[in-house]
This record gives C-alpha cells, sequence and structure tokens, in this order.
C-alpha cells in the first residue's frame, strides 16, 4: 500500500461506498418486488380457494336439501289413507291395528325411509312400521315433541332430533288427519341422515351441520358433535331438554370462534387431530329450520404457494438488477478505456439497436395482431355455443323449478292407482264385475296421465333443433299450461287464456317459444302467490309489426328502480336462493334469435305485462 499513490485511496474509497449504497438499494427493490408478488399471489389464491369452498358448500347444501324434499309430500299423502282413519276412530279394534301396520310397513319400504307412525290427537302412537321390533313405537306417546304440536297446531312439523325410542337420530315430518274438520291424530315420516353424515366423513372435509341455535348434529370430525358454536341461553338448553331432542347428550360450547355467515372468513384454530393452523370458513344456510352448513377449508398450500411465488419474485428481480449493475460498471471501465473507439461502436451499435427494436416491434405486432384474430375467432365460437349452452341451461332451471310440483303430479296419481287396486280387488271378491270395471278404467285414465305428462316434460327438456317453422300460438299455450299446472295449484291462482286466438300462428321454434312462456308464467306465478287476488292472463292478438302474446297479472308489479334491469343477466327481485336472474334473460334472448322482442312494463291498474312479439305467418 505504501507504492499507492495518495489520491487514488478517497477514490477506491468512494467508488466501494457506491458500490454498497447500490447493493442495499438492489436488496430493498427485490425485498419489495418479492412482498408485493407474495400478497399479490396470496390474495388471488385465497380468492380462487373461496370460490371453491363455496362451490363445495353448495353442492353439500343442494345434496342434502334433495334428500329432505325428496319425501316432503309423503306425511299428508299417509293422512289420505283410510285405514289408519278406521283405527283411529276405533282405537281397540285389533284387525284396524293390524292394517295399519301392515300399511305403514309398505310405505317405509317402498319410500326407503326410516319409519313412519301414526298418533291419536294427544300424541299416544297407535300403529307404527316397527310394530313387530322391540323398540317399537307403538304405545308410547310422542306429545312432547315439536313435531307433533306444531303439525296439531299449524298443520306441518318438521323436527330433527335423536328419536326418545330407538336412540337414532332423524328429520321427522308429521301432518295431521283431519275427518268433518276436525283433527283426529298425526302420522310421522322419520328420514334418516347418516348416509349424508357417512359421505361428508368419507369425503374427508372439515365439514359440519349446525341448528338455528348453534348445535352441531352432523359433523365430519366425531369430537365437534352435539357441541354449539357458542354458550347456549338458559332457557335456549330447557326447550332443547323439554323437547328431548337431543336426547341425554350434555351440549357444551365449541371452544373456539367460527363464524357463521355468508361470506368466507379467515380464521387460526387448531383441529383436534392437529396443530393449529390457517383455514377458510365458508357457511351457507339450508333446510326449512335455519340450519347451516360450515365447511373449513385449510390454506396452507396457498400459503406455500404465494410465499414460492414472492421469493421466486425477490430472486429474479435481484438478478436482473445485478445484471444490469455488472453491465452498467463493465461499459463504464470500458469506455474510460477505449473512449474514442467506443464512440464510433456506439453510434452504430445504437443504430443497429434501433433498427432491431423497430423490427421486433413490428413482428410483436404482428404476432399480437394473429393472436388477437384466433382468439376473436374462438370467442366467437365460444359464445355461439355458450348461446345455446344458456338456453337448454335455462330450460332446465325451470325443469328445477317445477321439480316438486311434478313430484307431487306422478305421486297422486300412484296414491290412486294404488287405492283404485285395492278397491277393485275387495269389488272382484263380492262380486261387484260393474264396479270393478269401473274401477279398471279410472286406472287406465291415471295411467295414461301419468304417461302424459312425463312424455311433455321430456319433450320440453330435450334441446331441440333450432329452426323457425308455422306454430299456432293456442298449441303452445296448452301445452305451457300443462308444466305449470303444478306450480298453479300450489298457489292457488287462476290462469284465463280466452284472450288466445285459435288460429293465430306465428314464426317460430315450438320448443323454444314453450320455454319463453314457461319463464314468463313461473314469474307471474311467484309474482302473485303473495296477493289478495291470484289472476293472470294469457292473451294473443295480431299487431301491425306481427303477434303479439301478452302475459298480465295482478301481482304488486315492478319496482321502477328494477324496471331498466329485468333483463340484464343474474339481475332478480326475487329472495337470495329463489332464482339466478337468468329466466328473463334468456327468454329476451330467444326472442330475439326468433326474430321478436320482450318487453315488461307496469299495467296502470296494478300487475306487470309482459310482452312477446313475433313474426306473423
Amino acid at each position: 500500500m505504501n507504492n499507492i499513490p495518495a489520491d487514488i485511496l478517497p477514490s477506491r474509497q468512494r467508488a466501494w461506498g457506491w458500490l454498497g449504497l447500490r447493493l442495499l438499494l438492489v436488496a430493498v427493490c427485490c425485498t419489495l418486488v418479492g412482498w408485493g408478488v407474495w400478497r399479490e399471489t396470496l390474495t388471488r389464491q385465497l380468492d380462487q380457494l373461496g370460490q371453491q369452498a363455496h362451490q363445495h358448500a353448495e353442492f353439500y347444501r343442494l345434496s342434502l336439501e334433495s334428500l329432505l324434499t325428496r319425501n316432503a309430500s309423503l306425511p299428508r299423502v299417509i293422512t289420505l289413507e283410510d285405514r289408519l282413519k278406521k283405527l283411529l276412530e276405533a282405537p281397540l279394534d285389533a284387525r284396524a291395528r293390524s292394517e295399519a301396520n301392515a300399511y305403514l310397513l309398505k310405505v317405509k319400504k317402498g319410500a326407503d325411509i326410516s319409519e313412519t307412525f301414526l298418533m291419536d290427537k294427544g300424541g299416544l302412537t297407535l300403529a307404527a312400521s316397527n310394530y313387530q321390533l322391540p323398540e317399537s313405537f307403538v304405545g308410547a306417546s310422542y306429545a312432547y315433541r315439536p313435531y307433533f304440536r306444531d303439525a296439531m297446531q299449524k298443520g306441518l312439523g318438521i323436527f330433527y332430533g335423536i328419536g326418545a325410542t330407538t336412540g337414532y337420530p332423524g328429520y321427522f315430518l308429521t301432518a295431521p288427519i283431519e275427518d268433518k274438520g276436525k283433527k283426529i291424530g298425526a302420522a310421522t315420516v322419520k328420514i334418516s341422515l347418516e348416509d349424508f353424515e357417512a359421505a361428508m366423513i368419507r369425503s374427508g372435509d372439515k365439514i359440519f351441520l349446525a341448528d338455528a341455535e348453534g348445535v352441531i348434529f352432523l359433523a365430519s370430525v366425531a369430537q365437534w358433535k352435539y357441541r354449539s358454536l357458542t354458550p347456549l341461553e338458559p332457557e335456549v338448553l330447557a326447550r332443547i331438554a323439554d323437547s328431548r331432542q337431543y336426547r341425554d347428550q350434555r351440549i357444551s360450547p365449541l371452544g373456539i370462534a367460527l363464524p357463521v355467515q355468508d361470506k368466507p372468513q379467515l380464521i387460526r384454530l387448531a383441529l383436534p387431530d392437529g396443530a393449529p393452523q390457517d383455514y377458510l370458513v365458508q357457511s351457507v344456510g339450508t333446510g326449512p329450520l335455519g340450519w347451516s352448513i360450515v365447511l373449513l377449508t385449510p390454506t396452507r398450500q396457498e400459503r406455500q404457494n404465494a410465499l414460492l411465488a414472492g421469493g421466486a419474485a425477490g430472486l429474479a428481480a435481484a438478478f436482473s438488477l445485478l445484471v444490469v449493475i455488472f453491465f452498467r460498471l463493465h461499459i463504464r471501465r470500458y469506455n474510460e478505456r477505449r473512449q474514442a473507439a467506443v464512440a464510433l461502436r456506439q453510434a452504430h451499435g445504437d443504430l443497429e439497436r434501433r433498427i432491431a427494436e423497430r423490427t421486433a416491434d413490428l413482428r410483436a405486432t404482428n404476432a399480437s395482431l394473429e393472436e388477437k384474430i384466433e382468439t376473436l375467432k374462438t370467442t366467437e365460437n365460444i359464445l355461439r355455443e355458450t348461446r345455446d349452452g344458456a338456453v337448454q341451461a335455462g330450460k332446465l332451471a325451470v325443469l328445477g323449478q317445477m321439480a316438486a310440483g311434478i313430484s307431487h303430479e306422478v305421486n297422486q296419481p300412484l296414491t290412486a292407482l294404488h287405492t283404485f287396486t285395492e278397491n277393485a280387488m275387495h269389488l272382484l271378491e263380492r262380486g261387484e264385475l260393474d264396479e270393478v270395471r269401473e274401477n279398471l278404467g279410472l286406472i287406465r285414465q291415471m295411467a295414461e296421465r301419468m304417461g302424459h305428462l312425463v312424455g311433455e316434460i321430456k319433450r320440453f327438456a330435450r334441446k331441440p333443433p333450432q329452426e323457425r317453422q308455422s306454430v299456432r300460438v293456442a298449441d303452445v299455450v296448452d301445452q305451457v299450461l300443462m308444466l305449470v299446472e303444478a306450480r298453479r295449484r300450489s298457489v292457488g291462482a287462476r290462469i284465463d287464456v280466452s284472450g288466445v286466438a285459435g288460429e293465430l300462428r306465428v314464426r317460430a321454434d315450438p320448443q323454444r317459444l314453450e320455454q319463453v312462456l314457461v319463464n314468463l308464467l313461473l314469474n307471474a306465478l311467484d309474482a302473485v302467490a303473495a296477493a289478495d287476488e291470484r289472476n293472470i292472463a294469457v292473451s294473443a292478438c295480431a299487431a301491425e309489426s306481427g303477434v303479439d302474446i301478452i302475459v298480465r297479472d295482478s301481482g304488486p308489479g315492478i319496482a321502477e328502480t328494477a324496471l331498466p334491469h329485468m333483463f340484464e343477466p343474474f339481475f332478480t327481485t326475487k329472495p337470495a336462493g329463489s332464482g339466478l336472474g337468468l329466466g328473463l334473460a334468456i327468454s329476451r334472448m330467444i326472442a330475439t334469435e326468433l326474430g321478436g322482442d320482450l318487453q315488461v312494463w307496469n299495467r296502470d291498474g296494478g300487475g306487470a305485462e309482459f310482452i312477446v312479439r313475433l313474426e306473423r305467418v
């Protein structure tokens, strides 16, 4: 060092100082880049996980509601059986009890349910499907059960709890039996949810069902069962004890904060079988009793992915900045040694670089343009396929709304067939051949009715070829009335079609026109369901520009703020869970494709009015 000139040492120290400062700035920039990428990746990953968790929870909800509603009308069907009424009128009649027991056992096997039983007006069980078993319900009183009290007071009792006699939990549905306007007893159907709980356990998901009070009654984690999400009030515990809903189970708080709300929440907790970790909690409501399905999804993988992405981004940024610094130092040293030569080469290099950049820009622009053209073609194909799929999906959505009514339409003829068949057998034994012939004729009518109904539903659900033809409006209206008949009877509405001209024809696809009118009539039935006057009018008349098919209702009408948005996809004025808001959007799309239009406004006298305008033949 003694041979180094004194003026060189400060210069070298400054150079090392600048280098250290640059390295510090590089480290700060790389840390910020890595943190930003980590944050953005984690947010995106958690959003995707939340969507998946919501879809998963919705799958469980739909599966459970399908199981609960499958036999929802069975108690009311059972109450129509004369053998049960005979036993209620003569409780000590051994033959009547034997026939009632045999009928309830047959219903249990035919409907594949857990149990069914008959109670008198005091809650005493007179007959049951398990009459021959040691744990038979016969002779037991269930007057204290809420499902019995609700059935006798409100007309329908729904309850979930552990069986007081068998000790097996189940979902109870009870309907009263009436004779001359008086309730003389009640019929109860018990549905087991053990298969649903077993499916939850086999899935490997951390999921449970809680009732309206926050008591967990189904869970994939055994230690959570019959625990409450929050400490229960004394009156709630007393009500559960009085109804013996959970029998001898001691309801204690779970000890961890699990929010029950619609939007996903991040919480950190320790499950009984693991260490503390972060979970995404997704809750959805289900069932008529205010239940909640709560799904816990671990976020460890998403956090690891975000950490890896942030680390990789930080390292990439560090490598890029170090490469830049290295080349800048190298160029600076090179310029100091060969400044003159570098100036000439720099000018030449700048020219070549600009030419190369311009060429690269042109190539990139051409490639981008070709890619956009291909993307546009692909998008047009996807849009075309999606549009056709949306129309078919709309038909299937309408079929889903009519599922409960169709089930009732099929179950009612089946019950009638059963009754007429038994009557025919008894009449045949007594030799009353004329009455037997009459019963057989009624059986044939019921079978033809069921076949006609199933044929129409299959024809409506089938995806037809898209072609326009001459269609008689009155025929389409007749088919649509049959498809919505079950919903009309459940609402108690009147549909007037006297304004449909008999020979009026339009150019359309009959199945797609049926879908539009089914959507409009179902919306009209929903609109008048809570009204004092439940009237709907369907008319068709010739107009200057074609044929107008008009659907009017006597409901409260449409809010002025909602009218401009009625045909927007996913816009709906119905309560949450009652519709996706696609029916009117798809209906207008179909009307447009058929060369027409669909409009809506409020009538001066009250109610809404929809007009489908099509080309006249």
